[in-house]
């Protein structure tokens, strides 16, 4: 059984990588939190078990075997943050460091029955897709809020940062998955992006913040 380590590691590489690009080992370190040598030497490692594909001065990419493992452990984390959410009435922005703790201890047959007591969820409170027990999972044709033209329908989708006072914004706003809204204004000069919840006041987010939002255009 993989260590919490590698464990760690493993689901770091696979959020950084991106369509089978290397992740970069400078983003790895700063995502697990040791300096660029630590990790270095662990990605060796994984890459000695035949986890990892390492490139020196390039980055490292998940092997097949390393991206199943992977995607245990990002099972393991989100159906426990819709559990903490949904079962015992925490807030969504405080699960995800729960979430983190809890992911290396529970054990397959619990997290099982977790997820027929969900209902089989195909997302986390945030968004994030849930992969099955096969790996496998939902793809769907997002686009950042940064992007979107103004006059355009759509409703929030998946929040990819996090941060407890990100997530605690958006919720005051109602800017949270599932919610509709109308894009009334962009500004690229002002850096500034002006949004419509529905039955709510409107909103104006920088670009970086809208660019964290990934939403469902609306045919």
């Amino acid at each position: 059984m993989p260590t919490i380590t590698v464990e760690n590691y493993l689901k770091q590489i696979y959020l950084l990588q991106r369509a089978g690009e290397l992740a970069p080992m400078g983003g790895l370190a700063t995502a697990v939190g040791v300096t660029p040598g630590t990790a270095t030497s662990m990605v060796k490692t994984l890459a000695d078990a035949n986890l990892a594909d390492y490139q020196p001065r390039a980055g490292v990419r998940l092997t097949e075997a390393g991206s199943r493992l992977a995607l245990q452990v990002l099972r393991r984390h989100r159906l426990i943050e819709l559990f903490l959410v949904q079962t015992l009435g925490l807030d969504w922005s405080e699960v995800h460091d729960e979430a983190e703790e809890l992911e290396h201890a529970i054990s397959d047959k619990v997290l099982e029955k977790i997820d027929r007591l969900l209902g089989h969820p195909d997302t986390d409170p945030h968004g994030d897709p849930i992969p099955k027990h096969d790996g496998t999972h939902h793809r769907h044709d997002l686009t950042p809020l940064a992007q979107c033209a103004p006059d355009t329908d759509a409703h929030v989708a998946r929040i990819v940062d996090q941060q407890p006072e990100f997530l605690q914004f958006l919720d005051k706003h109602g800017l949270t998955p599932g919610a509709p809204f109308t894009i009334e204004s962009t500004s690229p000069t002002a850096d500034a992006i002006t949004v419509r919840p529905q039955d709510r006041e409107p909103v104006t987010l920088g670009l970086a913040a809208a660019g964290k939002i990934m939403v469902k255009v609306e045919d």
